[in-house]
């Protein structure tokens, strides 16, 4: 191979280069098709395949023809009209939900780690040298996977000598090529000893043990107790971690992914108080959507919010009824019931101005759709001028703790995702009935 050849490979990802070869050979000799192919062809092609493959799957083959025709110097027939309105048809007809890893709870992780912990203590005092290194390894890649939020295949391409662990604070880990780094430039993380459940010295541990001093940080362990020279292969770590949460006793274990270490994290973070700019920073995540399909409530049903509701408005009377109604027999009490003025809910209205944070960055429109979008939606949202300035939104809290926490919340997130959008916002929130603002 020469070296423009070997540079040109480079560019392209080993799995995206067999995931379009994959797709070729299928439009070529499992459909029968041909290239360079017409759009009429494409389109048959998508309908042939439209009740057996998934709108994304579609998705994937089509930009796998795209490629080639581009690579080739025909034009692209996947870009025409005829071939997106087939597309969008199929999608249509075709509604699939999308499907997400369940994310391993902080309990979930605890259980796990105990378990590992036994079974380390266990094949120590027997003497089992192969199954010591392997809970080890096991117990390093589950704790610095879910306090780190690593996808499989960065958790398989670490290396020691990217590794830097920094006394008692905790351990710098930096990966040459992620998932989001268009500009191949590198991607520094940080992960932190921890007093429980810590990454740091589960790291420490495992490599002890191991003896290694270079090379990829998670490796295979043979049945008599020999480390492999490459790592663990990043679509071995489903298998693996569906077989360590079934040892454990972990319900339901094959409804977890590798990704589950991930949402885990998340979850937990979002549950915790970390605002949406925090975590995308820690996790690596440079589009707000992104995060949120990561993110679970810590309601998700509103169920708290919507009790709590029922129960504040169980109490108000009828407004036609006095504040104290007494009942016509002679022995019963009279029945005080709670003014009618009883607020369950406050009605906001909210001055909202975003403006760029220089001439030459574009992204205030971004920054208000999602706004709205993440933000506003829950709490009923009215714009009420054409500019989109001004809103109206209903908080279901009464005056008190639970309604300046909601209002900090609400605050904080405005600023964060306009600051992701690089622009600034000016936002203040005005309770009309008590003249209270907040901004």
């Amino acid at each position: 191979m020469s070296d423009i050849e070997r540079y040109l490979a480079a560019a392209t990802r080993e799995n995206t280069r067999r995931s379009y070869q994959s797709a070729i050979r299928h439009f070529e000799l499992e459909w029968g098709g041909f290239l360079p192919a017409s759009a009429d062809v494409i389109a048959r092609y998508l309908a042939d395949h439209a009740e057996s493959l998934s709108v994304n799957t579609l998705r994937a083959r089509l930009a796998a023809l795209a490629q080639w025709h581009q690579t080739q110097g025909f034009p692209d027939p996947t870009k025409t009209p005829h071939v997106r309105k087939m597309l969008k048809g199929i999608a249509t007809l075709h509604p699939a939900t999308e499907k997400r890893a369940k994310p391993l709870q902080l309990a979930q992780l605890e259980r796990l780690a105990a378990w590992l912990d036994g079974q380390i203590a266990l094949a120590e005092q027997a003497g089992d040298a192969r199954m010591h290194l392997s809970h080890l390894r096991n117990r390093a890649l589950v704790l610095l996977g879910f306090w780190r939020g690593f996808r499989s295949d960065e958790l398989s391409r670490l290396c020691v000598e990217h590794v830097t662990i920094e006394g008692s604070r905790g351990m710098t880990l930096f990966l040459p090529r992620t998932k989001g780094d268009r500009a191949l430039l590198g991607t520094t993380y940080k992960a932190p000893a921890l007093s429980r459940l810590c990454p740091v010295a589960a790291y420490e541990a495992w490599i002890a043990a191991a003896n290694l001093t270079e090379g990829p940080v998670f490796r295979g362990v043979d049945r008599w107790g020999h480390l492999s020279d490459g790592g663990l292969h990043s679509g071995s770590f489903l298998p693996l971690l569906r077989a360590l949460f079934r040892a454990a006793g972990v319900p339901a274990p094959d409804s977890y992914s590798s990704h589950s270490l991930r949402r885990g994290f998340a979850s937990w973070a979002n549950s915790n108080g970390w605002d949406v700019k925090m975590l995308m920073e820690y996790v690596g995540w440079k589009d707000v959507r992104s995060a949120m399909r990561y993110v679970d409530a810590a309601d998700p049903f509103a169920q708290h919010r919507i009790e709590s509701a029922l129960a504040a408005t169980s109490l108000a009377p009828p407004s036609s009824l006095p504040d104290t109604v007494a009942l016509p027999s002679k022995t019963a009490a009279p029945i005080v019931v709670p003014p009618a003025s009883l607020k369950v809910e406050t009605r906001l209205s909210l001055q909202l101005v975003i403006k760029r944070n220089s001439k030459c960055v574009r992204g205030m429109a971004k920054a208000r759709r999602q706004i709205e979008d993440f933000c506003l939606s829950e709490y009923a949202m009215r714009c009420v001028n054409k500019p989109r300035t001004r809103y109206e939104l209903v908080m279901p809290f009464a005056h008190g703790p639970e309604l300046e926490t909601a209002i900090e919340d609400l605050l904080r997130k405005i600023h964060s995702t306009t600051d992701l959008c690089n622009s600034m916002a000016e936002a203040v929130l005005h309770d009309p009935l008590t003249d209270t603002y907040w901004n």
